[in-house]
């Protein structure tokens, strides 16, 4: 009898653990891969990421938030948030212009020095970002498919924040 309890009590609290870890994996964190290059060099190809899911509706999206969102049924995508609804975006001799007014791309600093020339050809959005959506870019601005091609992005689709790099361990960093 007391080793029937035992038993109990261990798989009651492994099914605890695993709807645990679901829930949590399905509403709050959950790991992605880096595939590609269109975010050099905040993160490199294969880079394992945490990517929190909370907090992925419009008022809670800034200006630069790395996001995650579904770009097609197969493929999500993963890029900085460069304008919000609302927003005139250009860019005028490798500087970013919102709503007429330059702004700093910190996080492109690094590259800019190792590149020679432009990172970011000029480029004009015909129109506002509209309500509900998102201009998003990749950081590797020369091989990037970003909004300069495929256009502005629902938040609904936006799976969540990428938050940090936890893979490789020599790369752990929060991501800016």
């Amino acid at each position: 009898m007391e080793e029937r309890k035992e038993i109990f009590s261990w798989v009651k609290a492994i099914l605890i653990a695993v709807l645990l870890a679901f829930a949590i994996r399905t509403f709050i964190f959950a790991p992605i891969i880096v595939d590609g290059e269109s975010m050099m060099p905040t993160l490199h190809n294969h880079e394992r990421v945490v990517l929190n899911k909370m907090g992925t509706d419009i008022e809670d999206i800034h200006r630069f938030d790395v996001v995650v969102f579904h770009a097609t049924e197969k493929k999500d995508y993963i890029k900085r948030v460069i304008g919000l609804p609302g927003d005139r975006i250009k860019y005028e001799n490798d500087v970013l212009y919102v709503n007429d007014k330059p702004v700093e791309e910190p996080y492109l600093n690094e590259y800019k020095q190792m590149t020679d020339g432009v990172l970011t050809w000029d480029f004009t959005l015909d129109e506002t970002v509209p309500e509900g959506q998102l201009f998003v870019m990749g950081d590797n601005r020369q091989n990037s498919l970003d909004s300069r091609e495929i256009g502005t992005i629902s938040i609904d689709q936006v799976v969540g924040k990428a938050s940090f790099v936890y893979w490789p361990v020599k790369e752990i960093k929060l991501i800016k």
